[in-house]
């Protein structure tokens, strides 16, 4: 277990998509829209993991059409949600909608940037089942090395909220607020046109 704790805690602090996200609500929007973006991946990362430990994950690692259309799908969404920033990138703090619909957007999109990201599937797939001793139930105890992950997923995450709260007034500022997005829809846009041209994982 702790060989495991060391590597999902590696592989969750490396800069990636997630923290990408993450880093852009709390910096140019609230701390709350951070931590719900941040709810929303984890909640990607739950589903995969429930998906591996029924054995459905292998499926998509066995399909090459399930996991093409998923990958495009994928791809397209991360495109359009990156392409978005960079033509439209805000110059000023905007509050939550009224209703909740700014903190319930945050949340679809931690949720569908994790969710149609079919590489995620394909790394639980081969990645879990190396922790899995062999006197076990395969399917819970992955799915219990699954809920680890997303649990240090959300202490990472809300690190690095408390990290930039001290200095969120700096970081809102127009210039900031701009760069942010554009930044940010770079990292998206980059991802999506990686996920589309990368062939299906060995």
């Amino acid at each position: 277990m702790s060989a495991y704790l060391a590597a999902a805690t590696l592989l969750t602090i490396t800069p990636g998509l997630d923290t990408a996200l993450v880093l852009r609500m709390a910096t140019t929007g609230s701390a709350r829209r951070a931590a719900l973006a941040g709810l929303g991946i984890a909640t990607g990362c739950f589903v995969w993991a429930l998906l591996v430990a029924l054995g459905l994950g292998a499926l998509l690692a066995a399909s090459r059409m399930a996991y093409t259309a998923l990958r495009w799908v994928g791809a397209a969404y991360l495109f359009w949600v990156g392409f978005r920033m960079l033509r439209h990138p805000r110059r000023a703090f905007l509050a939550p909608a009224p209703g909740g619909k700014g903190h319930r957007t945050a949340f679809v999109t931690g949720l569908l940037t994790n969710l149609l990201n079919p590489k995620v599937g394909i790394f639980y797939v081969s990645f879990l089942p190396q922790f899995v001793p062999h006197s076990v139930a395969v399917g819970p105890y992955i799915l219990m090395l699954g809920v680890i992950h997303v649990l240090l997923g959300l202490i990472w995450f809300l690190c690095l909220i408390l990290a930039t709260q001290p200095i969120a007034i700096f970081l809102r500022r127009p210039a900031i607020v701009q760069g942010c997005d554009r930044l940010t829809g770079m990292v998206f846009v980059a991802f999506g046109v990686a996920l589309a041209l990368e062939s299906r994982p060995r």
